[in-house]
């Protein structure tokens, strides 16, 4: 069976104004994944789905097709979950069955094409319901991330079991990245959150993780590229 990209891109964007097709490096900030999906040997079709029509022309022009978001699922509160699953109806009605679900954010334009494949490969071998992508993270939970009780006090978020002298010595932690995420569509219509099933993961290097949400991020990008 066929596997499918889709990149959910909405008009809306509080953080960083009409981003999704905002020029980095030359191109709309979409092209980038679309670019990627269309070079990966075992992605088949590539879909965006959004309610902005400037985005949908981008999108088209760069060979994706092209799926009508409802407003219902473009607004600022709506769950990312319940576009995965309209868009995977979608495709089922007009394209039939598939196998892999694997969505790549717009706002991720650093990945690779080692990275979906390296996904999609290791949700294959595996007996998980999803894929996502990972990175280590700079800080945690074990060292140098604490909570404030209600007495004011504050305590580690997970206290080790022994002194943990240096960041080194804690377990290894991972941030959750926008790289790429690959799941049967299956687990997608019958759950509601990432977690719901067995997850597995692949490592992405923190230059290929950068998630563009604000103007910060966006010249972090920027200076990647160039240098």
């Amino acid at each position: 069976m066929k596997s499918f990209a889709f990149v959910f891109a909405r008009g809306g964007s509080k953080g960083l104004p009409g981003k999704n097709i905002r020029p980095l490096a030359g191109k709309p900030l979409i092209h980038y994944s679309i670019e990627t999906a269309k070079n990966c040997p075992s992605i088949d079709e590539v879909f965006v789905s959004t309610d902005d029509t400037a985005i949908a022309e981008i999108a088209r022009q760069a060979g994706a097709v092209i799926i009508e978001r409802p407003a219902e699922l473009a607004s600022d509160t709506s769950p990312e979950w319940l576009s995965w699953r309209h868009g995977i109806e979608w495709v089922e009605s007009h394209y039939g069955k598939f196998q892999y679900f694997v969505s790549l954010p717009a706002t991720s334009p650093l990945r690779d094409v080692s990275d979906v494949e390296g996904a999609i490969t290791k949700l294959e071998s595996s007996l998980a319901d999803i894929c996502i992508s990972i990175t280590p993270a700079s800080r945690s939970p074990y060292f140098n991330m604490v909570k404030v009780l209600d007495d004011e006090t504050c305590e580690l978020v997970i206290k080790p079991k022994g002194a943990v002298t240096r960041r080194q010595d804690a377990p290894d932690v991972f941030d959750i990245t926008t790289v790429v995420y690959v799941a049967t569509p299956a687990f997608i219509k019958n759950n509601d959150s990432l977690f719901s099933g067995k997850v597995t993961s692949v490592v992405v290097p923190k230059y290929r993780a950068v998630d563009i949400d604000d103007i910060y991020d966006f010249k972090l990008a920027e200076a990647i590229f160039a240098g």
